[in-house]
């Protein structure tokens, strides 16, 4: 059925010099856009949401391990990423390593990835904007039934997404200073206001979860072996671990941007493990100063940080977190977007998607129609559906790409030996199959139900693939895949 055949390596890096994409982004861009999309509802609201209902104080022990699985996927991407600089990143890895059916199959995980990565933070940035200035909880935040503050942040990020990268990297840049600085703030004051008492014990005993919850919300491995369902303990911080890896995601969006970028051969690398580096960091220290500040029962979990120093009666900081927030989450979005339309547009160059959504403007030069298709995707997600269905979602998503990335970094170097890889993944093969067994691991311990969302997800992609994409694909007999620019 022609699923196995691969895209030629070589063809993969003279794409570089078509033109489509308009390369007008530096080193320090990259850096923007990594911190920008990593940094967001991981620190502003699911540190806090984690805390609460799994792992408690060992959050912070949840970041860390989160921090060292991503780190050795992020070794794998650096090493693609600078060695076939390319619009479609883990898509366009596994089309040339492993084979058609398996890049359709990551494609269509990143997009899932990304698009729902949007909706998540969408609402946490309504809900912090709510926070903010006062506003209707009916229309604004995880209690309205339709949550239109989501909706009209990513209506009027597409217009800027849409309208040239480095447009998009400028903003992204200035809403990056504004949301580190405000982490600073919050490591700076919320340190005095840290109890030893609400760290301990730093990992609470394991409990029967409230409420009575159903075998479908048990992490995957426990109902796998038959376990009692519970939270906290060494259980409910792996579950958290695998949870907000979320927070981690992002990083991988720069290898969108190869065909973008004026040197990436250097900067690519620079930026992916930089910015991982960085915000790892962050993410840790505040996990630590907001279970400390107050007792992880009695987190908010729709604005976690604000509220968290209104308690302590530091109302001017939570003020200024919840406008460090909603600036923070935009940018989050901003990278999201513009990564979800290179994922497309690579997509539909192969003619795995309709031919038309591998084109980019002519005067903007930006993949105009997945990126608006893809907004109008988010806007539906984000109106109506709660972060906490989304955010397992989105992290195994993420963790199921990286480990076909994983696995493309060895079968390429056995492909291509001779190809000039500016940077290297060190102890190959082992670290790489290390990242994949610790991403799968991580997913194991999502729940029932989010595996049989992703199942479903992966079975309508096949049928997307075998009734249209692997008939129309660059290497369908007859097949005209050729894009075409348009207005």
């Amino acid at each position: 059925m022609g699923v196995r055949r691969t895209l030629n390596v070589d063809e993969v890096l003279a794409r570089q010099d078509s033109g489509e994409l308009k390369r007008r982004l530096r080193g320090r861009d990259l850096v923007g856009f990594g911190v920008g999309i990593i940094i967001g509802t991981g620190i502003f609201t699911l540190a806090g949401v984690e805390a609460k209902t799994h792992a408690g104080p060992a959050v912070t022990l949840s970041f860390v391990l989160g921090a060292v699985v991503a780190g050795l996927a992020a070794l794998c991407y650096a090493e693609l990423a600078s060695s076939v600089p390319t619009a479609g990143s883990a898509y366009t890895y596994a089309f040339a390593t492993l084979g058609e059916v398996f890049a359709w199959i990551i494609g269509w995980d990143l997009l899932l990835e990304f698009a729902l990565g949007a909706a998540v933070v969408s609402r946490g940035w309504s809900g912090y904007l709510a926070n903010l200035l006062g506003l209707s909880p009916a229309w604004f935040g995880e209690d309205a039934k339709v949550n239109v503050g989501a909706v009209l942040i990513i209506a009027v990020l597409t217009v800027v997404a849409v309208l040239g990268i480095k447009e998009s990297a400028w903003l992204t840049n200035l809403l990056v200073c504004v949301k580190v600085a405000v982490c600073i703030l919050v490591l700076a004051v919320g340190l005095f206001f840290v109890k030893g008492a609400n760290l301990t014990p730093f990992i609470p005993p394991a409990q029967a979860p409230p409420g009575g919850s159903t075998v479908l919300e048990q992490p995957i491995v426990q109902a796998a072996l038959g376990l009692e369902q519970s939270v906290y303990g060494i259980a409910g911080m792996i579950t958290a671990a695998a949870v907000v890896f979320f927070a981690y995601t992002g990083f991988e969006a720069l290898a969108n941007l190869g065909e973008e970028t004026l040197n990436p051969r250097k900067d690519l690398r620079v930026g992916i493990l930089g910015a991982l580096g960085v915000c790892a960091l962050l993410y840790i220290g505040v996990s630590i100063v907001l279970t400390g500040m107050i007792p992880f029962t009695d987190i908010d979990t729709g604005a976690p940080l604000a509220d968290a120093f209104d308690r302590v009666g530091q109302h001017w900081v939570g003020a200024l977190i919840s406008l460090g927030a909603v600036t923070g989450l935009t940018s989050v979005m901003m990278v999201e977007l513009v990564t979800i339309g290179r994922i497309g547009y690579a997509m539909g160059r192969d003619g795995l998607l309709p031919k038309a959504l591998g084109t980019a403007h002519p005067r903007w030069g930006t993949p105009h129609r997945m990126t608006i298709g893809g907004a109008v995707l988010i806007a539906v997600l984000a109106a109506f559906i709660p972060i906490s269905e989304l955010a397992d979602m989105v992290s195994i998503g993420a963790l199921s790409a990286m480990i076909i990335v994983a696995v493309a970094v060895p079968v390429l170097r056995r492909r291509r030996p001779d190809l000039d890889r500016p940077f290297s993944v060190p102890f190959s093969p082992v670290v790489p199959v290390l990242a994949a067994l610790a991403c799968l691991y991580l997913m194991l311990n999502l729940n029932v139900l989010t595996w049989i969302r992703f199942a479903a997800w992966l079975v309508i992609g096949l049928v997307i693939y075998f009734a249209y994409g692997r008939r129309h694909s660059r290497f369908a007999p007859g097949a005209d895949v050729s894009p075409k620019r348009t207005d």
